[in-house]
């Protein structure tokens, strides 16, 4: 993935972690111990420790909260990185799973399939007894959930959203939308009114509009446990819930409001994002920190307003949770469990939500947000949202939905995406 291509990883800018070149075996460690004597914990992630004074936010807010642990514990944490020349052809994913599964590290950053792939398979520890664990939202312990073990926990929730151009809403005379009826409204004016695609879009986030559509209900009512049982059982069909959501995308890939060809060939904010700042495209979609990024959408030349997916029950928020999991057989277990749990404190959280400007885990800790996210914040903070990644769901939904997405986008029809959806449920029942 190019620069922002995989923003789900615990939300933070530093994920180029795809496809890359070199010859090293993914069951081989790269970083040797230095020979410094005393404790030690392995972490192996997508980023090396940042160095004094570097500009990345995200990663200094990471790295100060690790500080804290080690002068706290009197050890250190080891970085173990994922980089371009350690691998050939190999995801950031595909190497997590061979070093998790070969008991390589004692910590590792993961991506929601990556954490329910490893949750079944026993590999990651139950992190419900941690202290920092009690104070979870419960979006969190939700989403990280597999086989009622808590195996995974964020430094932040991220929350996915439209980021509209207020201003040329107001130029139309155009509310902000609620439903998917009103913002197919908005964009027939738009594009009456000479703008030729008025959602600019990606192959990564569309399906975000899926997420909204087919489980606004589920989690938004009393039901929840209930028709996720149903559905993990294959007494309910994940087709039946997000037929309307691909109903809905293809219809407004016909009509033109969506370049379905072109959006496949955008990564993550490099496609549309130049449009969206130039004011040529009305609405793009991206994640909450995004809103806060200089290189992204940080600093529009007008009022940028970040909503809510279209849904009947509103604006929706679509939240996909990573985080970090212990390895089940860690080596330096003890001293794993104590960094993580001091780094996922409310005290160390707090430190790294008010550098950063997101959603902590903890509901103890809040963050005041820039204008331009209170509209999705208050949603979030009503408890209104879906869930993009469920780790409770036997089919992964984040990556399968994506993909099946960018089938629509090269000429599937809605059919052809139904039955993909189909074949997937059943081959997790057989899990």
């Amino acid at each position: 993935m190019k620069r922002l291509g995989v923003i789900c990883l615990a939300g933070i800018l530093m994920l180029a972690v795809n496809g890359c070149t070199g010859n090293v075996r993914p069951d081989t460690n790269l970083i040797e111990e230095d020979g410094t004597e005393g404790r030690v914990v392995n972490l192996f992630g997508p980023m090396e420790k940042s160095k004094p004074n570097a500009e990345n936010a995200s990663r200094n807010a990471f790295d100060r909260t690790v500080s804290i642990a080690e002068e706290r514990l009197g050890l250190r944490v080891e970085y173990r990185t994922y980089t371009a020349e350690n691998y050939t052809e190999k995801t950031y994913d595909d190497v997590v799973l061979d070093r998790a599964r070969n008991n390589m590290d004692d910590l590792y950053l993961l991506n929601p399939d990556t954490i329910q792939i490893l949750g079944e398979e026993g590999k990651l520890l139950d992190l419900s007894g941690l202290e920092s664990a009690k104070n979870l939202r419960d979006v969190v312990k939700t989403a990280n959930t597999v086989d009622g073990k808590l195996v995974a926990i964020p430094q932040e929730v991220v929350a996915y959203g439209l980021f509209v151009n207020k201003e040329l809403f107001d130029k139309y005379g155009l509310e902000l939308p609620n439903t998917p009826e009103e913002l197919m409204e908005c964009c027939r004016v738009f594009k009456e009114n000479g703008i030729e695609t008025p959602i600019g879009a990606n192959r990564w986030w569309l399906e975000n509009f899926v997420f909204a559509q087919a489980y606004a209900d589920l989690y938004n009512g009393d039901n929840t446990e209930a028709e996720i049982d149903a559905l993990n059982k294959g007494e309910a069909k994940y087709s039946d819930y997000m037929r309307p959501g691909f109903e809905y995308l293809k219809e407004m890939m016909d009509k033109g409001y969506i370049d379905g060809k072109t959006a496949y060939t955008y990564e993550a904010i490099e496609g549309e994002g130049p449009d969206f700042l130039a004011q040529k495209t009305p609405i793009v979609m991206a994640f909450w920190g995004a809103a806060n990024a200089e290189i992204s959408y940080g600093n529009p030349d007008f009022e940028m307003q970040v909503i809510g997916f279209p849904s009947h029950l509103g604006q929706m928020p679509v939240v996909a949770c990573s985080g970090y999991g212990i390895s089940a057989q860690a080596e330096h277990l003890e001293d794993t469990k104590k960094v993580l749990d001091m780094v996922l404190s409310d005290e160390a959280l707090k430190l790294y939500s008010e550098i950063n400007k997101v959603i902590s885990p903890s509901k103890n800790v809040e963050v005041e947000c820039i204008p331009a996210l209170k509209p999705l914040n208050d949603r979030i903070q009503e408890n209104i949202y879906v869930l993009g990644s469920n780790a409770s769901m036997k089919m992964e939904q984040w990556g399968n939905i994506c993909i099946i997405v960018r089938n629509l986008l090269n000429g599937a029809s809605v059919d052809d995406c139904m039955a993909e959806i189909d074949r997937l449920q059943e081959e997790s029942l057989k899990k």
